[in-house]
């Protein structure tokens, strides 16, 4: 596939946020204008799409006018960047009507997580425009400091910083799932200790590709969605789900043949996983679905629903160490030289 790439982030840029599912920014009024002072006082702009403020039940707005206040941004030139508000359920009902031509034209950077996975994979196989897999405005930079500011470190480390090549993912020290009211929270949320745990040995270098695995169902089988190809590297992460739901997810992978083509699985924290009174964790169903299958795994990957959340690009080239226990990016995400 031929990749395209959006340019770099520079100060005094124009952020724009946009509301492709939930009504974040109408639910949680306060935590939002919190986020906005705090990429403001970073030196970005934050322009408000058409919906901020605005509800339509379980949703911010019909598919049309959620449509139109994403293509209203792709069209707008002091854009540089198109950040979701939130996830949600239906960003997927986007996909046929985006103006895939105009961000040829004029490449962007995409991001936000969770449902918005659908927009991130959609448009990478539409259009090959490398997206990225990241903080969302409301629920990452509206919570308090540390992690807001970790979070958006590792943000302008992937969009606004050149790297060279390859470029080594910081392991958090610390992370959190703790859920405080969004409305009335007042203090820090209380922090762990964790890592990454590698399973595997020596190196393993592919394409990585994926997202939130519960919305990818949402396009699977579409012409929105990414082939899984033979030595890919797919990275997956979910929330708030049921041992039982995670075994049916990652038995669908098996029954449609993903495992017998990658090369290895990053498996990203699961917020606030119902283990069902098993004891079992998310990699444990995992390994019990693969059945024997030696896939190298990395599980407890801070990109996904909990904080502080790294800044991952889909598409791109990565290399797992699992010796040295590493991820490497080894090929470029943004239009800069890298």
């Amino acid at each position: 596939m031929h990749q395209i790439y959006a340019r770099p982030l520079t100060p005094g840029d124009t952020l724009a946020v946009f509301s492709p599912s939930s009504a974040a920014t109408a639910f949680a009024p306060q935590r939002y204008q919190r986020a906005k002072a705090f990429i403001e006082s970073k030196g970005f702009y934050l322009q408000e799409g058409s919906l901020t403020g605005k509800k339509d039940f379980w949703r911010s707005g019909s598919i049309r006018e959620r449509a139109d206040e994403f293509n209203a941004l792709l069209h707008d030139p002091n854009v540089r960047c198109i950040i979701s508000a939130i996830g949600g359920l239906n960003s997927n009902s986007l996909l046929p009507y985006i103006d895939y031509a105009q961000l040829m034209k004029d490449p962007k950077i995409i991001i936000g997580y969770s449902d918005v996975t659908a927009l991130l994979a959609g448009i990478y196989q539409r259009i090959g425009l490398i997206t990225f897999y990241g903080p969302a405005v409301v629920a990452s930079f509206g919570e308090l400091p540390p992690l807001v500011d970790s979070t958006f470190e590792y943000l302008l480390n992937i969009l606004s910083r050149p790297q060279a090549l390859p470029y080594t993912l910081s392991q958090p020290a610390e992370w959190t799932e703790e859920m405080l009211d969004w409305e009335t929270q007042s203090r820090a949320k209380t922090l762990r200790p964790g890592s990454w745990r590698f399973e595997g040995s020596g190196n393993v270098e592919g394409r990585v590709i994926g997202g939130n695995l519960n919305t990818l169902y949402g396009i699977w089988g579409s012409e929105y969605m990414p082939d899984i190809n033979r030595g890919d590297i797919l990275f997956i992460e979910d929330s708030l789900h049921s041992a039982a739901e995670l075994e049916r997810e990652f038995s669908h992978l098996l029954l449609c043949g993903v495992f017998d083509r990658i090369a290895a699985i990053v498996l990203g924290r699961h917020e606030l996983f119902d283990d069902q009174g098993s004891g079992k964790t998310p990699l444990q169903i995992l390994r019990e679905v693969l059945n024997g299958r030696e896939i190298p795994v990395v599980s407890d990957f801070d990109c996904c629903h909990t904080h502080p959340m790294l800044t991952l690009p889909l598409g791109v080239r990565m290399r797992i160490n699992f010796d040295f226990q590493t991820i490497s990016l080894t090929s470029q995400w943004l239009e800069a030289d890298q």
